[in-house]
């Protein structure tokens, strides 16, 4: 049976603010402290699905081309992403990570993780809790993911 168009409004309501808020903290969190989030979301997605065109890496960040080039040239002079040639397509050019950017996104996923754990300890979660909280976040999940 299908939920009610009210317990889905309140829901989404409910995951939409702990979401958002979950988010900001989060980001306060980061390898780089002088690092925008357009770029540490670039980086992300680039660790995720690997080498990406500007084209394609605009279209997942949802920004104008241009805009995709300015930040993409910001990475490359601070050494965090390379241009290479498309094997398929000399005329394309791609963006990959550099070590210095995988290491970004490992140091950045590491401290995230960290003060998120702490978080969960200050709080005192029981073990039940921690399950609810895990079975939420496959939910969850399942919401991005499609």
């Amino acid at each position: 049976m299908s939920a009610s168009d009210e317990s889905l409004s309140l829901t989404a309501t409910d995951l939409r603010l702990a979401t958002f808020r979950l988010a900001r903290r989060l980001r306060r969190h980061r390898a780089v402290d002088g690092m925008s989030d357009a770029q540490l979301s670039v980086i992300g997605h680039l660790r995720l699905r690997g080498t990406q065109s500007i084209s394609r890496l605009a279209e997942c960040e949802r920004v104008a081309s241009p805009t995709m080039t300015s930040t993409v040239n910001g990475m490359v002079e601070q050494g965090w992403v390379v241009r290479v040639a498309d094997t398929d397509d000399l005329r394309r050019v791609n963006i990959e990570l550099t070590e210095a950017g995988h290491r970004i996104a490992e140091e950045t996923v590491r401290r995230r993780d960290a003060a998120l754990a702490q978080d969960l300890a200050e709080l005192d979660f029981t073990e039940e809790e921690l399950a609810t909280l895990r079975a939420a976040s496959a939910l969850m999940r399942r919401v991005t993911d499609r």
